[in-house]
This record gives structure tokens, sequence and C-alpha cells, in this order.
């Protein structure tokens, strides 16, 4: 399997590039904390509505199922028209899905909710889809860093969550509102810089991936990398081409695992820490601890990536989240459950960067946006399943059945191991 190979020279950044990527983690900044706040409280605010523990997934499953609608579609937007239309459509989305979400529990509507949460996990998957933008400016020796650059980006918005619970704890009731539903007031004042930031972005990242030697003279494009060919029509995409590569297929695979399990966990964090009692403020924290696993260590985990390997990161990533599930599910203490919220975290972390640069090392730039867009569907159809499953896994097995599946997503790509051997076995046959 190809892995890239870092050139001895060092290549400086550009600083158009430098200032396209600044821009990119300080709009993900503002971004961080609303994910964060319908991961941590949605199940909360299912039960809220409900009343009802094996419905506790439906939070988890809707923002995984609003990924399994738009990836794809936002990745052909990219392709066709650009990164920055297709993020900030996402931002707008996010923007509307937050005000309605607000009025689902102000109304007591759980269709509302519902509707509100897909229009909102639509809106962030979109915008987050910006990690393409991050690829693409970027040789492929450096995309692991890139990535980790605009993820960490995340890791500052996580400062704006617990502060948003606790205001919302000690002046929601003062208010006459509820402090599940507060929160989401408080959202687009974080959504609108977000856009601002994405305008100022020049020229469009897509019109950089495709002529990067114009950027860094000394880079060479490769037969994946040649996303600007000249003369002809293109052929027309096809997603299982795209996918054909084993390293393509990896990758995809480590995603739906590493997301699979986080999607779990997720769902139990928050509902572990209420049944022992615990306050808002305190479940806020441990999602708080969750992320700061996600982000805060993504540029030296691309740094790795581009150093050692992709697929030397993404395993022992997944092998991670297995242990951070194991804590969270077994021990049921509060600082178990946090650690191991953070390990997912970091697990999750390093197969999500790993994997995004193995698929735009084996893509055009013309193509790369939706053949990441669907691996972001599978990842966002894996979570679907696995959250719809949880709420009655819970109610009819316990915790430890839920613990088993999230062990198990893990290993998935356990099944591509026959072919990745054997395709090594045929590079070292060719190479002697």
């Amino acid at each position: 399997m190809t892995e890239p190979v870092s050139p001895p020279a060092h290549q400086a950044t550009p600083p158009l590039i430098r200032r396209n990527i600044t821009l990119f983690a300080m709009s993900q900044s503002f971004n961080g904390a609303g994910m964060q706040l319908a991961y941590g409280i949605g199940p909360l605010m299912v039960l809220a509505l409900t009343s009802s523990p094996a419905l506790a997934g439906l939070s988890v499953a809707l923002i995984g199922l609003s990924r399994f609608f738009v990836a794809y579609p936002v990745g052909k937007i990219m392709d066709s028209w650009g990164r920055k239309p297709a993020i900030l459509l996402g931002l707008g989305l996010a923007l509307a899905g937050a005000l309605a979400l607000f009025a689902s529990l102000e109304f007591k509507s759980l269709w509302m909710f519902i509707a509100g949460l897909l229009v909102f996990g639509m809106g962030m998957n979109a915008a987050q889809q910006l990690r393409v933008a991050a690829t693409d400016m970027f040789p492929p020796h450096r995309r692991g860093q890139a990535l980790g650059i605009v993820a960490l980006g995340s890791l500052s918005g996580l400062l704006f969550f617990p502060p948003i619970m606790r205001f919302s704890e000690i002046y929601a009731v003062p208010l006459g509102q509820d402090p599940l539903a507060l929160p989401w007031l408080l959202i687009p004042v974080l959504i609108l810089p977000s856009m601002f930031l994405i305008t100022r972005v020049r020229p469009d990242p897509r019109e950089i991936g495709m002529n990067l030697e114009r950027y860094y003279p000394d880079y060479k494009p490769s037969i994946h990398e040649a996303g600007h060919e000249a003369g002809g029509p293109r052929p027309a995409y096809d997603w299982r081409t795209a996918t054909r590569p084993l390293p393509v297929r990896l990758a995809i695979a480590s995603n739906c695992a590493g997301q699979g399990n986080m999607a779990i966990i997720m769902v139990l964090t928050s509902l572990v820490l209420h049944n022992h009692g615990y306050s808002l403020s305190a479940i806020a924290f441990s999602h708080m601890f969750h992320s700061v696993g996600m982000f805060a260590f993504t540029i030296p985990i691309g740094w790795l990536s581009d150093r050692i390997g992709r697929a030397r990161v993404m395993y022992p990533g997944l092998a991670v989240t297995m242990v951070g599930a194991s804590l969270v599910v077994f021990p049921q203490a509060y600082w178990a459950v946090t650690l191991g919220t953070f390990l997912v975290g970091l697990g999750w972390a390093a197969s999500n960067v790993a994997s995004t640069a193995y698929i735009a090392d084996h893509t055009r730039t013309v193509e790369r946006g939706r053949t990441i867009g669907f691996s972001d569907t599978c990842a966002g159809g894996t979570s679907v399943i696995v959250a719809v499953l949880t709420g009655p896994l819970i109610a009819w097995f316990g915790l430890p059945a839920t613990g088993v599946l999230a062990i198990a997503i893990s290993a998935l790509p356990v099944v591509l191991l026959p072919a990745a051997l054997a395709e090594r076995r045929r590079a070292r046959q060719a190479a002697e």
C-alpha cells in the first residue's frame, strides 16, 4: 500500500495558504461548541420530550443520519462549484437548525426536535467538510498536519461549551426558559462570525488544489494528484471506481469504525453520568474532555501520519477507542467515564485524520470532495445503525452489551485484513 514519503527538503508554506488555513482554523473555533452541544445534551432533550430511555440514542442517530444525507451532496457541490459555497451553505443550515431546536423544547414537540436536529446536523457536517479544503492546499507529505491545524481550531471552540451550559443553569429559570433550550439561542452568535471568516478565504481551495505547483515550485503531481488534466472531458464520477484502491477502502472502514464507536459512547456518557446524579455542568465538562481528546493532539497526530504512514496511525487509533469504550461502560465512575471519553476522542482523531489524508492521497482534486463525502456517508450510516441499537440494548441487556458493541465496531477494518496482507505480499515480491 502506498504511503506518503516526506521529501528531504522542507517546503515553506506560501503566505496565502498560511492565511487561508488560519481562517479555516478560526472558523472551526466558533463551530466547535455547536456539535458538542448536540452530542452533550441531545440525549437529555430526548428524555425530556419522551421520558423513554429506550429512545436515548435518537439524537446521535439523527446526527449520523444527517451526515448520511448531506456528506455526498456537499462533496458534489464542492467538486462542482468550489469548497466555500458548500461550507457557507452548511453554516446557514446549522443556524436555522439551532433556532428550531430551541423552539422544539418551547413547544414540547418531538417532531420539531427531529427536524431541527436533522437540519442542524446536516449544516454542521457540511461545514466540517472543510477538511477537503485543507487537503487541497497542501502537498501529500503535509496533508496530515494541515488536517491537524484545522481540527485544532475546534479545540478553542470547546471553551464555549461549559460556560454556555453554566449560563443556562443559572439564568434559564429566571428568564422563563428551559435549561436545555436556552443554549441553542447562543449558537447563532458563534455561527455568524464563522461564516464571515469563510468568506475571507481566497482563492477557493479547489483552485489551489488543481494548481498546487504554482504555490509549491518543487511539487510534482503523482498519478493520484493529477486533478488538473488539460484537454478532453473527464469521465463521469463513479464511486465504485473511486473506492477501488485498497487504501481508500481501508480508510473508509476505519472512518466508519471510529465514528460508530464514538456514536455509542456519546449516548452512554450523558446517560451514565445523568443516572448517577451529576449536573449538566459536570456532564458538559466530561464531554469537553472527550473533545480535548478529539482535537488537542491533531497536529502531532497529523505530523506522525505524514512521517510514518497513514495505516500506522489509523489502526492504533482504533485500538485506543476500544480501551476508552471499556472505561465508559464498565467502571461507570466519573473519573473512569471521563477518561474513557477522552480516549475515545483521541482514538477517533487518529483514525479520522489519517483516513482523510489516506483518501486525499489517492484521489484527484476534482473528485476529492465526493470521495471523502462518500466515506462520511458510510460513517454516518454506521452511526445511525449503532445509535438506534444503543437504546434497546441498554433497555434489554444493560450497559455491558453496548460496550461490547462499541468494541466490536472498532474492529471493522479487520474484515479487509486478508486483502491488505495479500497486497503487501505482492508488493514485497515485486520489489525482489
